[in-house]
């Protein structure tokens, strides 16, 4: 427990950094699956997502832990009517975060004010590591973390499995969005019940058939029970929006204020 809690009560920037360093290095140092000029741009492009929503979060997170805090002190929420032993109640709550997020995600694709958030993630027709970055701030904060309050709310989960979900989700997300090669088998063993870099590389894909698919973080069982699991071949995906598929569309500024133009969405070729 008090090994957890020190891990957890380090610097996720610390974390961050040390991610993009390694998954950003071997990308560079090894081949690729997809090739793409002006790495060291794109790098940049990225990073400044990640400064904004840095600087942002210097309030909005301090919220957020006040509101997950006064509903586990008044109880609030479906783990407090059950007992469970501590790393049972540990690990259920991060699975719930998860469960959560899915379900918001498939939202996010699906609500037209939401999608103006998040399809700043999917602009990106270049992606690798550093992709883990692209998101509207005002997506994190607003939807997300409102979300977590949420789920905090109905399930009762509490700030140390938000934590361990967070430091979880950090490695996926370099993961999943990391431009290398990774064996095939990981897809039908840790791939059953874990994300897998195919599976989030599917719903990168430009055809919204495809990006409209595998939503899911951290379990892609959620996707599996749910019905919205796809697979496609490496060698078959593209990138990105096709309506952000030029190089002035691919600018943090352009991205920023992406939210408030009227973009229409191209679904790209039709699957049957």
């Amino acid at each position: 427990m008090e090994l957890l809690e020190s891990i957890l009560s380090m610097d996720p920037n610390y974390l961050i950094i040390g991610l993009l360093a390694l998954f950003f290095t071997l990308e560079q140092i090894s081949s690729n699956p997809f090739s793409f000029k002006k790495r060291g741009e794109h790098l940049i492009q990225n990073i400044l997502f990640q400064i904004t929503l840095t600087l942002m979060n210097l309030f909005f997170v301090v919220l957020q832990v006040y509101c997950i805090e006064w509903l586990n002190n008044h109880k609030i929420g479906l783990l407090f009517y059950v007992q469970l032993p501590f790393w049972v109640k540990l690990i259920l709550s991060v699975m719930l975060y998860d469960f959560s997020t899915y379900w918001i995600h498939r939202a996010a694709h699906k609500v037209p004010l939401l999608w103006r958030l998040h399809r700043v993630h999917h602009s990106d027709t270049s992606m690798d590591s550093s992709s883990s970055f692209r998101f509207h701030p005002l997506e994190m904060i607003l939807v997300y973390q409102t979300g977590n309050i949420l789920s905090a709310g109905i399930f009762g989960t509490d700030i140390l499995s938000l934590g361990l979900y967070y430091f979880i989700l950090y490695i996926f997300l370099f993961l999943e969005h990391s431009n290398l090669h990774f064996p095939t088998w990981l897809n039908k063993t840790f791939g059953l019940i874990f994300v897998m870099p195919d599976h989030h590389r599917v719903h990168h894909d430009q055809n919204q058939f495809f990006t409209d698919s595998n939503y899911a973080d951290i379990f892609i069982i959620w996707d599996r029970i749910f019905g919205t699991f796809k697979s496609l071949k490496v060698k078959d995906m593209k990138y990105g929006l096709i309506e952000f598929d030029s190089d002035e569309k691919q600018s943090f500024l352009y991205l920023m204020k992406s939210p408030f133009i009227n973009i229409k969405r191209v679904k790209g070729q039709d699957v049957h």
